[in-house]
């Protein structure tokens, strides 16, 4: 964890930022794989770690808003607990070095949170997606468990929002931890994307490269041939040549701080002249939103900006038609890059996503777009120094989409199907970059995955 001062701090900013009450923080309990003894691996609550930084389960906390006080929840371990798990630190001594003088066992809990609320005091609570959370929630309030979200508290979630959105030199120093072993994923991952090597065996090997770089998976990996399913985790296929392997993933740190790279590469080391021309369509985009991206830009015009690259590219090709700038705009382009360019990261690789990804990636001056394409884009607001996330324009030829919008005659100003359906067994690209917006501009998390043809067939082809 941070230093003491870390989380101390930003619970005084907190309170800074809200009008008063009690905000409740209630962090995560095992979660049963088959039966109660054997669990998945613990994952803390990101809220919870960022204002409290305690990593183990069956804890609370609370920031009393008005008298700045916090308090946690939690039970010293049992003799039972220290046969099978060790001697543990007490409550008190775990607290004391996240900066909480105030620790109480957790049924005491129960009475502090039925004081607040017989008091009328504001009892603010993020979002619960947790089924166990949200039952304790109605055991602590009285409101139905599937109604509890509706009493979610949107002063807290933009409270919450403003200060994890801007990271500081420590979460920046764990987000480069994170980013160097996601770089020996990727790099592991395109030298063994040979003909006949099994999808599986390079995804459990990049798997085994997060776990041992100190932390787990920041999600789940996608790794395919069939790149164009956008979130692919099925590894049953053999790689053939001929073919891109597409692969997005990343790694945690032991603190949960995430990285998320895409990288897409040429099956047996050497893109053909089609894959080639694709592929620089989709690295032009990338490094137009790259150097864009700098404080005051909305990054949804960085997302139509690098659509209208796609588009044009596409063009070049005969594969698109018309006026790039329009097709960007309308959505025209979306047949082929049908998500956004990127989302917020840090403690989550899709950066808070739990407590509303437009309260996270939009706000009262740019709202979603409701039109195809451009409503993935879960980020759209302006950039602020301090803002870490994804740029991660794609190209795909997605057989079933393309089908639909054909029969629709949709956009047949702007796409020539004729010349769509030679590609229809394409597969996708996408390529990813993890990004640190600065006083000036955007700088890369990290050392740069190979990304240029030239680099990635050289990596590739090394013994």
């Amino acid at each position: 964890m941070f230093k003491k001062e870390v989380y101390t701090e930003r619970r005084n900013n907190l309170k800074a930022k809200m009008s008063g009450g009690i905000a409740f923080f209630p962090g995560h309990s095992e979660s049963p794989m088959n039966a109660p003894a054997n669990t998945f691996h613990f994952r803390q609550n990101s809220s919870f770690l960022y204002y409290f930084g305690l990593d183990f389960p069956d804890i609370a906390g609370v920031v009393d808003l008005d008298s700045g006080e916090s308090i946690v929840f939690g039970d010293d371990v049992t003799m039972d607990d220290i046969i099978w798990m060790g001697p543990q630190p007490s409550m008190k001594e775990r607290c004391a070095e996240v900066g909480v003088t105030d620790s109480r066992t957790y049924s005491e809990l129960f009475n502090y949170i039925k004081k607040a609320v017989d008091a009328g005091r504001k009892i603010h609570f993020l979002p619960q997606y947790r089924a166990d959370n949200k039952i304790l929630m109605e055991a602590l309030t009285g409101i139905r468990a599937a109604e509890i979200n509706r009493y979610q508290s949107v002063e807290l979630i933009k409270a919450v929002v403003a200060q994890r959105s801007i990271k500081d030199e420590y979460e920046i120093e764990e987000l480069k931890k994170a980013a160097a072993t996601g770089y020996n994923m990727h790099v592991t991952a395109m030298k063994m994307a040979m003909p006949g090597v099994w999808e599986q065996k390079i995804a459990g090997t990049i798997e085994g490269i997060a776990v041992a770089g100190g932390g787990m998976l920041s999600f789940p990996v996608i790794l395919s041939q069939n790149g164009q399913t956008l979130h692919n985790h099925d590894h049953s296929q053999t790689l053939k040549e001929d073919r891109l392997m597409l692969t997005d993933a990343g790694a945690e740190t032991g603190m949960h701080y995430a990285s998320d790279f895409t990288r897409t590469v040429p099956v047996g080391g050497k893109f053909s002249d089609r894959q080639r021309d694709i592929y620089n369509i989709v690295l032009a985009a990338n490094n137009k939103a790259t150097s864009m991206a700098k404080p005051g830009i909305p990054y949804f015009d960085v997302h139509v900006e690098a659509a209208k690259v796609l588009a044009s590219g596409l063009k070049d090709l005969g594969i698109m038609k018309g006026n790039p700038e329009e097709a960007a705009r309308t959505g025209a382009y979306a047949l082929f890059q049908p998500h956004g360019l990127g989302h917020m990261m840090g403690l989550d690789v899709h950066d808070m996503e739990d407590i509303g990804e437009n309260y996270v990636g939009y706000d009262d001056e740019i709202k979603r777009s409701e039109i195809f394409g451009l409503a993935g884009l879960r980020l759209g607001r302006k950039l602020q120094p301090g803002f870490v996330l994804t740029n991660e324009p794609g190209c795909y030829f997605i057989p079933e989409l393309i089908d639909k919008w054909e029969s629709e005659k949709k956009f047949a100003d702007f796409i020539n199907y004729d010349k769509v359906k030679e590609y229809i067994d394409f597969g996708g690209i996408r390529l990813e970059d993890d990004l640190l917006i600065t006083d000036n501009g955007a700088e890369l998390i990290g050392d740069r995955i190979p990304i240029s043809v030239e680099d990635v067939e050289k990596t590739m082809n090394e013994s």
